[in-house]
């Protein structure tokens, strides 16, 4: 039996893949589409869109009856007002639509405080704001409340926001001994990243023999997961992580920096990427996921580009976009198919290699220091 969904008019940009995206997130978070309204400014005027614009999406609002407007982008409290007050319907923006499809995903303690997290920091950002025009009388009530409500509301906010960051931090310290633990254990590990729906959990499935639940919806995987496997003899655990999208404010990189951290501490991190898509939404997405990566100071000496989905295009077309991404100099970039199997084994071996170089690697450099030493002793 499928679940309810609540019908949403879209306000985004005039471009397929912004709009195929901002379609496919809000199908995430249980909402079916029922108009899109583009335009390609939606961040500057009074109300994010144009006034004509604005006027054109209350008319399909009194057609319509949807339940909410999802606009594509942030856009400030005023705005969000704005348009509410004349449509007369909630309006939801990019933040606060990934955030209810976190909230819908969250299936571990930690991420569910790491939700719960992020959501205060959303109401806290917006709280100041909606305080200010209480004060300032630009705004009538504050959800019906008064001026000293808001205030009393605003450091309710700040003390659960506290609250929350004290038990991430006990959880926080539990995975850093599971990872001390490793370490004793001389198993080195492999993260795998990338931007959300690019295939990271359907290639863990089949590196590890693991059945994982897969889709076609983005952030299926919300927290780290970690399978020991077999490479060819050499045991090496494997993460997967939680999915990259563009325009992902720092707050919710910070809710979700446990989790993420696995990629610092990783031997090895597989960036894996949608080759079949057009070379501009492969770059788009590309450059999204390599922003996260270098966040947590990920060496490129540490990363294997793994183009997935080979099975939707060429060999010849992948590494072609590989080359315009200027990746192939890197010498670790393979192609690979984790829906069919295509070249896993070849993935396999490259990641037991290219583990061994990086372990004879570091044994020569300590070896260099030692001589440099006993050289200036």
């Amino acid at each position: 039996m499928m679940a309810f969904q609540r019908k949403a008019i879209l306000i985004t940009y005039p471009v397929d893949q912004a709009i195929k995206e901002a379609i496919s997130l809000a199908d995430a978070a249980g909402y079916e589409i029922v108009d899109t309204v583009t335009q390609r400014q939606i961040t500057r005027s009074r109300f994010g869109i144009g006034r004509g614009k604005a006027e054109e999406v209350k008319e399909l609002v009194e057609e319509l009856r949807p339940d909410v407007i999802i606009f594509d982008e942030v856009i400030k409290p005023t705005q969000m007002y704005n348009l509410a007050s004349l449509c007369k319907v909630e309006i939801v923006d990019r933040e606060r639509l990934i955030l209810e499809i976190f909230e819908r995903r969250a299936s571990t303690t930690e991420s569910q405080i790491q939700i719960k997290l992020a959501q205060l920091r959303y109401d806290m950002a917006r709280a100041r704001e909606k305080v200010r025009l209480a004060r300032a009388g630009e705004q009538p009530g504050f959800y019906g409340l008064g001026k000293y409500e808001a205030d009393i509301y605003f450091l309710d906010i700040r003390k659960r926001a506290a609250v929350l960051k004290k038990k991430l931090e006990k959880e926080e310290t539990r995975r850093q001994l599971h990872r001390n633990q490793r370490t004793r254990a001389g198993l080195p590990t492999v993260s795998l990243a990338g931007y959300t729906s690019a295939g990271k959990t359907t290639l863990f499935n089949k590196l590890t023999g693991e059945a994982k639940a897969t889709d076609k919806q983005i952030f299926i995987t919300l927290s780290t997961f970690t399978r020991a496997i077999d490479l060819h003899g050499d045991k090496v655990l494997l993460n997967d992580t939680v999915g990259f999208i563009s325009k992902l404010p720092a707050y919710m990189i910070d809710a979700f920096k446990s989790t993420l951290d696995e990629l610092t501490y990783a031997s090895l991190v597989l960036l894996v990427i949608d080759i079949s898509e057009p070379i501009e939404e492969v770059a788009r997405k590309y450059d999204s996921s390599l922003d996260v990566i270098n966040e947590f100071k990920v060496p490129a000496t540490k990363i294997i580009h793994v183009l997935n989905k080979v099975d939707l295009t060429t060999i010849e077309d992948a590494f072609d976009k590989a080359g315009q991404l200027g990746i192939l100099d890197t010498k670790r970039v393979i192609p690979v198919s984790a829906k069919t199997g295509y070249n896993i084994n070849q993935l396999k071996n490259l990641i037991r290699t290219v583990l061994f170089e990086m372990e004879k690697g570091e044994d020569a450099e300590v070896k260099e220091e030692r001589v440099e030493k006993e050289e200036q002793g």
